[in-house]
């Protein structure tokens, strides 16, 4: 396989982690006396820690790299870092506090398609040539916007809920594993 495919295999993989990331976020909602937003947010940091340190670590001695770490690697590592857990948290929060079980896909394109515009935009910004943007690119970015506007407008969120339904069962159906309680943790 040649490094690009490696590249968009990897890319793939990354958006199904990421996009199931979502989703799974809205299913470890639970409504109850103690729980809130960042129970779930704690163990992502947990799942973080274990897998970036230890997939690092392996990842590093895999390829032979040296466990010396430049400054910059130091600098910019932590940043980067920074920016993932503090795009977690706000995910929490969009997420939990944007009600209701389809929040997700509500969430999730706005967050993918604005990041990609970022990732593109930011880079020239910083190196002052914002200016020499490929009209395409331009084009792209629209597209994107376009895109994430068509998905929250036709995006299926379930069957339609019964009229003059119990308020009990409407909150049950939001969450089934909750169903007004806490969840056990048996699992």
């Amino acid at each position: 396989m040649t490094p690009r495919m490696y590249a968009v295999v990897f890319a793939l993989l990354t958006a199904v982690f990421w996009g199931l990331y979502g989703p799974a976020l809205q299913t470890s909602r639970v409504k109850g006396p103690g729980e809130t937003v960042f129970k779930p947010f704690v163990l992502i940091g947990v799942a973080y820690l274990i897998i970036g340190v230890l997939g690092g670590l392996i990842g590093n001695q895999v390829i032979g790299g040296s466990f010396q770490f430049q400054p910059v690697t130091l600098k910019w590592g932590f940043i980067a870092g920074a920016l993932g857990a503090a795009g977690a948290l706000t995910l929490t929060m969009a997420i939990f506090k944007g009600g209701g079980p389809t929040v997700a896909s509500l969430v999730m394109p706005i967050v993918f398609g604005g990041a990609t515009i970022i990732a593109v935009f930011f880079p020239l910004i910083l190196k002052g040539e914002l200016s020499h943007a490929h009209p395409l690119q331009l084009v792209g970015t629209l597209a994107i916007v376009v895109g994430v506007v068509l998905v929250q407008g036709f995006a299926s969120h379930g069957p339609p809920k019964p009229a003059g339904g119990d308020p009990a069962a409407a909150g049950a159906a939001e969450n089934p594993q909750a169903g007004g309680q806490p969840a056990s943790s048996g699992h």
